[in-house]
């Protein structure tokens, strides 16, 4: 009999490319959603350091610490029970050196409980992509436009529009293979780099964001699939919901509701006896009743 590979796992993943279907990543943050998505059934799921502009008002992604990833990732790994969760390392958390690099992506598998770590960056990362994944830490990869970077590269811009740029991206791409990345998301960038990169790579995982549908998978920002998002929706995320205005015309007919005294009603209210009901009304106007009079002679 064959042997099934469970859901989830980095061989599963890589089956699925060998196929040619499609694997599906959502970005997102929190215990309720991640149930929802992997009830759905979304092979992977990214607790991304944009939590930091999506759920902590940050501007970017840059304040975002380690603290914060790990409290994140251990309500998102409390609500999955089959698809993969990958978790951002923070800007500054792997940079520094490769020994606390290492470190801190075992700190995000031991006490965030992820199944991977993704890092941002190139050929001069893969040192320390190599370092973490002979630690026994699975890596997922980042190239094109990179948020941590932004400041660096001068604004969310696409990337890999000339051919110098496009072949040092593909060469990016290349050296975090060999570093060991079992997969590399691969972000604002033409479709022509984002195809050829999937298929020169034939065991690795590309999964796309902005770019292009040739990619072995595509990932999207929860926030900006339900129509949720507070600020500027990037032109590749595609809206499937308006949540948003259910969530503000819901707190604004629960407000008028009760400014009325509409809300609540007898069915939201937990009903007693009329005789016991009676005799708690006895007990505590005695009991104002006394403190009224002591009130008075003090």
């Amino acid at each position: 009999m064959e042997r099934s590979t469970p859901k989830g796992t980095i061989e599963y993943l890589l089956s699925k490319k060998q196929r040619g279907e499609k694997v599906t990543r959502v970005v997102l943050w929190d215990y309720p959603m991640a149930r929802l998505a992997d009830r759905a059934g979304v092979d992977m799921i990214l607790v991304g350091d944009s939590v930091g502009m999506n759920v902590l008002g940050y501007p970017n992604t840059i304040p975002v610490t380690m603290e914060e990833m790990i409290h994140h990732c251990k309500a998102v790994t409390r609500g999955r029970e089959r698809c993969m969760v990958v978790g951002d390392l923070p800007f500054m958390t792997y940079e520094a050196s490769v020994e606390e690099a290492v470190r801190n992506a075992g700190r995000l598998v031991k006490e965030g409980g992820v199944d991977s770590v993704k890092i941002e960056g190139g050929v001069y990362i893969a040192r320390t992509a190599e370092a973490i994944s002979k630690a026994g830490i699975p890596v997922h990869g980042h190239i094109g436009l990179t948020p941590q970077k932004v400041k660096q590269l001068g604004g969310f811009k696409t990337q890999g529009k000339t051919v110098q740029s496009a072949v040092e991206l593909f060469q990016d791409a290349l050296t975090l293979a060999e570093a060991g990345c079992f997969a590399i998301t691969v972000e604002c960038v033409p479709p022509i780099l984002g195809k050829l990169i999937s298929e020169k790579l034939p065991s690795v995982l590309i999964i796309g964001v902005g770019a292009g549908p040739f990619c072995d998978g595509q990932s999207i920002n929860l926030y900006d699939l339900i129509g949720l998002t507070q600020g500027n929706v990037p032109k590749f995320a595609k809206q499937y919901a308006a949540v948003a205005d259910i969530v503000r015309a819901s707190i604004e007919a629960f407000c008028q509701e009760t400014k009325k005294a509409l809300y609540p009603t007898a069915e939201h209210c937990y009903d007693i006896d009329e005789k016991t009901a009676s005799l708690i009304n006895e007990a505590i106007e005695g009991r104002t009743s006394k403190l009224g009079c002591l009130s008075v002679n003090l």
